[in-house]
This record gives structure tokens, C-alpha cells and sequence, in this order.
């Protein structure tokens, strides 16, 4: 991956709609260059997808948590990481360090929608003794693009 593509990147993760003559002439590059380029990251698997960002509070999702999880054995992984996988409202799993084992983000409808999830669905599982949530008040930034401006490089 040169500088042009990061350029790409850079561009497409903040105007993901714009065109390929658009993100051309953001990268000094032709829109055949870009189409060619952006197949390539494609299949490389730089680029995993393309989705559009959606405001969860306007899409019925505003309570938004933090959840550490502890597995109590290795035996008992498997089917938490299951849950994970298949839980909608689960949008995120990390592995961590430290006190715990697991640290997730949540976004649910309401407080009795992460009650469930938490209790009923994630408590309810073999090998998980316990849990702590951090219930986020407000966020000041939520962003899902990385920091690979061309100067990185």
C-alpha cells in the first residue's frame, strides 16, 4: 500500500458516496486509476466492505454500554463467543487484557433492552461469574475510520 492509496482511503472513509472522479481528484489520480485501485484494495482485503454509518439514536439504539466479561474457563468460550457472533446488539468483542477477559460494546433500544442482553442472555451462560457495565452518558466521538492519512506512511 503506497501513499495514492491511503490518499484513497483517507478520502473514501469520510466521503465514502463521492465519486470516483471526486476521489481522483483528491488523490491526483484518473477515475480508471481509482477504479483500479479500489478493486485491487478490495481483493487484497484492505477494504472488507462498504456500509453506510447510521445515527443510532435516530435508528432506535441510544443506550449505548460497555460491558467487561469474565470467563471463568477455556471450556466456556466457545459458547460466549457464539452469543457474540449472533447477538445483534453486541457490535463489538475485544479479547483484553487485565482484570478481564472480554470487553464489549452495546448498543440497545432502552435500559430494560441491555438489561436483557446482559442478564438474561450473557450472565445466563456457563462460566461467565461476572460482568461490569459502563453506561455511556454522552459521546464526544464515535468514529470507525482509522488514522492512515498518505503522511503515515
Amino acid at each position: 500500500m503506497d501513499s495514492v492509496d491511503r490518499k484513497i482511503l483517507d478520502h473514501i472513509q469520510r466521503q465514502g458516496r463521492d465519486s470516483y472522479a471526486e476521489i481522483g481528484a483528491a488523490a491526483g489520480l484518473s477515475v480508471s486509476a481509482v477504479n483500479e485501485r479500489l478493486k485491487k484494495l478490495e481483493k487484497q482485503g484492505v477494504i472488507a466492505g462498504w456500509a453506510a454509518r447510521v445515527d443510532a439514536g435516530a435508528a432506535g439504539c441510544p443506550v449505548l454500554a460497555f460491558v467487561h466479561v469474565l470467563i471463568e474457563r477455556p471450556e466456556h468460550e466457545a459458547a460466549f463467543l457464539k452469543l457474540v457472533r449472533d447477538e445483534p446488539a453486541i457490535l463489538e468483542c475485544h479479547h483484553v487484557t487485565g482484570d478481564w477477559s472480554y470487553l464489549l460494546k452495546v448498543r440497545a433500544a432502552s435500559l430494560a433492552a441491555l438489561e436483557d442482553v446482559i442478564a438474561r442472555r450473557i450472565k445466563a451462560l456457563p462460566g461467565i461469574p461476572r460482568s461490569q457495565t459502563v453506561v455511556a452518558l454522552s459521546t464526544a466521538k464515535e468514529t470507525a475510520a482509522l488514522p492512515i492519512a498518505a503522511d503515515m506512511a
